[in-house]
């Protein structure tokens, strides 16, 4: 079984509120059926989540009155790309069940509290695709708060212990340097935890690398903790999905956790 990432930058227009790259998915769903894999899908929110999320501070906790609203709207845009989703695997006959998060977790200062992981056996387990995403959620500490991806993957991936972790974004993997806007920077194909380690630290001290990406190679990491390799590849790139799903030599990155 196979924890999949598909990136918010990926399928949708994270500059344009609410746009979806329906093409993009449709292909990404082809390579998914074709593969034949046994997955759990979690995909971001990118722009139907981050901008209203943003606008109401909800990163920040409950605070005020206007954040209810806030908070719902932002599961309301969140929902309707999941229903985007779904419908793409469906059109691909995937048997795919939507899982929201706000539903079957809770935080507590930002940090996984409960998380009921046995519903996705008992989808697997009949014949499912479970796919999750990026959502608003309840805060034992906080009130509200945002349960990312990110996290969800590594949840996921700590109790069902994949075969790997697949991220598909909007690079071909991760690189020694920014590659939007440092032409010498290098792909890195095979890296270690130990080795990722230093990468954090000589990215931490650029200014050009986001928070965003610091929280995704922190996650990587964990990830290699738990023993498992994760692959980072370019979801714009046709056929690259399917390659990795099947073990196949493609363009990626790969980083090693304690089974390499």
């Amino acid at each position: 079984m196979i924890i999949l990432k598909i990136g918010g930058s990926v399928i949708t227009n994270k500059s344009q509120e609410n746009t979806f790259k329906k093409q993009t998915m449709d292909r990404l769903s082809k390579e998914i059926k074709r593969s034949g894999k046994k997955i759990i899908l979690v995909h971001g929110a990118g722009s139907f989540g981050h901008i209203t999320a943003k606008k109401y501070g909800l990163q920040n906790g409950f605070q005020e009155a206007e954040q209810i609203r806030g908070f719902s709207l932002t599961h309301k845009a969140v929902q309707k790309l999941n229903s985007y989703v779904i419908e793409s695997l469906y059109n691909q006959d995937i048997p795919a069940i939507s899982l929201p998060p706000h539903s079957m977790l809770r935080l507590n200062n930002h940090m996984l509290k409960t998380f009921e992981f046995e519903i996705f056996n008992m989808y697997l387990k009949r014949g499912f695709f479970p796919v999750t995403f990026g959502d608003v959620v309840l805060d034992d500490t906080l009130g509200i708060s945002i349960c990312s991806g990110d996290l969800l993957v590594l949840s996921l991936v700590k109790y069902f212990k994949p075969e790997k972790a697949i991220f598909v974004t909007d690079e071909d993997g991760l690189y020694t340097k920014n590659p939007k806007i440092n032409s010498d920077a290098e792909l890195i194909n095979s890296i270690t935890e130990n080795e990722l380690e230093n990468l954090t630290t000589d990215a931490d001290s650029h200014d050009d690398v986001t928070e965003g990406m610091k929280g995704k190679i922190d996650t990587i990491k964990n990830i290699s903790k738990c023993g498992i390799d994760t692959i980072l590849l370019n979801g714009n790139k046709q056929g690259r999905l399917y390659n990795v799903l099947v073990g196949e030599d493609d363009t990626y990155t790969i980083v090693h956790g304690g089974r390499a």
